[in-house]
Parts: C-alpha cells; structure tokens; sequence
C-alpha cells in the first residue's frame, strides 16, 4: 500500500483523477486502526480493481477536516477523482466489514 505523503485535497484529487482508489485513513497510535492492518494486504489483493492509499491522518489534519474525516480507521473509495463512497467513523472495523463496505460501492461505467 502505497502512503501518501502530507497533500492538499487539490494535490489528491490530481493524483486520483484516472482510476479507482481506496483511501485508508489512520494514524500510529490509533488501535483500531493497528487491528485491521494486518488485513489489508489480503483486502488489496482481494480487490486489485483499487490502488490502495494509505493517508496518516496526523500528517493531512487538513485534508481530514476538508473531506470530513472525523474518525479512523476509515475508507473512502474514489473512481476517477469522484468519490463512490465511504466508510467512515471512529469505530473497530473487522475484515468483513470493510469487504462488504468495498462490495457494495456502485459500479462505474469504464
């Protein structure tokens, strides 16, 4: 999973513009985010559809605040800079969870 370095929303949205994204938002001492870390990568594998993003939500307070991520872990997933849904709030998130979240995005036209 590729990390995003610190970006304003205008610099991310250029870097998703073409494509489908997954972005997934946490932070080292969140740990909520640290129990479902060590399935993501079977979460990317499962869905390689999605270039996976992973945003530290200490280092982008700001991108956080403009695209109203209040808690974390979270996912918000992108297809050509325009978003198809989210998951987001301060809750645990199981594998399952972020599966059927990813499962049940709207399909885009390609």
């Amino acid at each position: 999973m590729e990390a995003l370095p610190k970006v304003t929303k205008a610099e991310l949205l250029e870097k998703i513009k073409n494509g489908k994204y997954m972005l997934f938002f946490s932070a080292g001492w969140c740990s909520d985010c640290s129990f479902i870390k060590p399935a993501m990568p079977d979460i990317e594998a499962e869905y390689k559809d999605y270039t996976f993003l992973s945003v530290d939500r200490d280092e982008n307070i700001d991108l956080c605040i403009e695209l109203n991520v209040f808690g974390i872990p979270s996912f918000i997933a992108y297809q050509d800079g325009e978003e198809l849904g989210r998951f987001v709030n301060k809750d645990r998130k199981t594998k399952q969870q972020v599966e059927s979240f990813i499962n049940e995005l709207p399909v885009a036209a390609e």
